[in-house]
């Protein structure tokens, strides 16, 4: 018997491959990272070919630590999600470097198609935002010749990440999606499950270039023997969030999760409910037998990034791990706010425009007390998108699931729990973006059942909050306060 499901977790600074036991149990993990490319300000970019590459190595690494590929049952792929890669068919070249979901370039394309916003929202659930990848394909087919001239001539492919990676493993015999990363082009209908043609007219882009769009559990393709040794099947695909709350329990209506990488990701599950969303995006959280399930989502663009953003740009902490002993070291923020629009604000603002903002600085204040404003900022908006959750789900929310790299800081896990006046559950697996996709990838070859994966990923930890609740929202109303000084900072002049 195949012993291992594999999981390739595609994120924005580097991807990583997992093998899971029938247990779920972590038995090999392999990660490499890659580099983002900024041409301007607001721009972020990444060389496709080193998404590939390091796919490929972790991939490898971990079929050869597993026993060789007879030893796995299937594999997975989640992924980073609107980021945005075009491609030539019949050579598999990049024709652009991708344009990743941070990339902010698009904003002006979102302002002439500003009449239409209301149509995209009713149709994909979707703000019109230079987030989703629609306005990034537009962007390349109208500046980059090499775009235009293959897309002209009928051999250009788009794809999400997880496109991207499919296709290079199984040598382009593979060119397709799953509902959850469909969801985020921007051109899928969530209504009706299918791509939009009035959607394609207002953004011009030809039908042809998109994948075909699949259940998220289902095959997806072989893998080339000449990389994994022996044809693997891929039975599995998801968006990195949705992957997480899978692993969360996702199925259940009451979960609400948020997982801290490089963002910060709220998504709470409605079932076969849209609830209408003013400041949070609607988007399928999977779909399975041709049934989706869909979730409501805050998509907060800065979060794990702020702590590499000090630590690289700023040299403020020397690794981001000494970022809760800091922050723990002085008794309060010393008044100081940190508002974190290095690339605009996501939910549940949605200004492309807003700038970040350091503001109460004194003659008294140290590095610590700016560190802990940045860790501080990062639980000051998962609040914000939980009271929009509250106000959107009419439910009352008693504990915030939490997975990701920065969960595992106990000092802004403590505060979160404080700022919200509610308890933090971490899962034991904190990877959950990568056991979700497991998950799913495992239900499609009967690897595991639906009631096993239930018990794949047990709470590690719970923390409740210990601070005054008056305190907590004294703090929390300086914050709001601070965020409206950065709105508009670009347009506003």
């Amino acid at each position: 018997m195949r012993k291992y499901i594999i999981a390739i977790d595609a994120g924005t600074t580097g991807n990583r491959a997992v093998a899971f036991s029938k247990e779920g149990r972590i038995a090999s993990s392999f990660y490499y990272e890659f580099s983002s490319i900024y041409p301007k300000p607001g721009w972020v970019e990444q060389d496709p070919l080193d998404i590939w590459r390091t796919t490929k190595m972790a991939l490898v690494k971990v079929i050869e630590d597993v026993g060789g590929p007879e030893n796995v049952n299937a594999i997975g792929i989640t992924n980073q999600r609107e980021t945005t890669i075009l491609w030539d068919r019949k050579t598999g070249k990049p024709l652009y470097n991708a344009i990743v979901w941070q990339c902010r370039r698009t904003a002006e394309i979102c302002k002439s198609l500003y009449p239409y916003r209301k149509i995209i929202k009713e149709k994909t659930g979707l703000f019109l935002d230079p987030y989703f990848s629609a306005t990034k394909i537009k962007w390349l087919i109208e500046n980059v010749e090499d775009v235009k001239k293959t897309v002209i001539k009928g051999d250009a492919l788009f794809g999400t990440v997880d496109t991207w990676l499919l296709w290079n493993l199984t040598r382009g015999k593979a060119h397709s999606t799953d509902s959850s990363n469909a969801s985020r082009t921007m051109l899928f209908n969530i209504n009706t499950l299918k791509y939009d043609e009035e959607l394609l007219r207002i953004f011009n882009i030809p039908a042809y270039l998109l994948p075909e769009v699949k259940d998220s559990n289902t095959l997806f393709g072989y893998t080339n023997p000449g990389i994994t040794g022996k044809t693997i099947p891929i039975t599995g695909i998801l968006g990195d969030q949705q992957a997480a709350l899978f692993a969360q329990g996702g199925w259940n209506g009451e979960i609400v999760k948020n997982t801290y990488g490089t963002g910060l990701f709220v998504v709470a599950s409605t079932g076969k409910e849209k609830p209408e969303t003013k400041n949070l995006i609607n988007t399928i959280a999977f779909c399975i037998e041709g049934k989706a399930t869909y979730a409501i989502e805050g998509s907060v663009f800065s979060a794990g990034s702020i702590l590499q953003w000090l630590k690289d740009n700023l040299g403020i902490i020397q690794t981001i791990e000494e970022s809760g002993k800091l922050a723990n070291s002085v008794y309060s923020n010393g008044d100081i706010y940190f508002v974190p629009a290095l690339t605009g604000l996501g939910a549940p603002y949605w200004d492309s425009d807003a700038r970040g903002l350091l503001i109460g600085l004194t003659r008294s204040t140290k590095r610590e007390h700016i560190v802990r404003a940045a860790l501080e900022s990062i639980a000051f908006q998962a609040r914000d998108v939980i009271e929009e959750i509250k106000l959107i789900t009419k439910r009352k929310v008693h504990a915030l699931r939490v997975d990701g790299g920065a969960s595992k800081n106990d000092f802004l896990m403590q505060l979160q729990a404080d700022i919200l006046n509610m308890r933090i559950e971490r899962a034991e697996n904190i990877e959950s973006t990568s056991l979700g996709v497991a998950e799913m990838a495992g239900l499609s070859t009967g690897f595991w059942s639906f009631d096993c994966v239930k018990d794949l990923n047990p709470i590690e930890r719970v923390f409740a909050p210990s601070m005054d609740s008056q305190k907590s929202e004294i703090l929390y109303q300086k914050w709001k306060k601070a965020v409206k000084r950065s709105l508009k900072w670009v347009s506003d002049l």
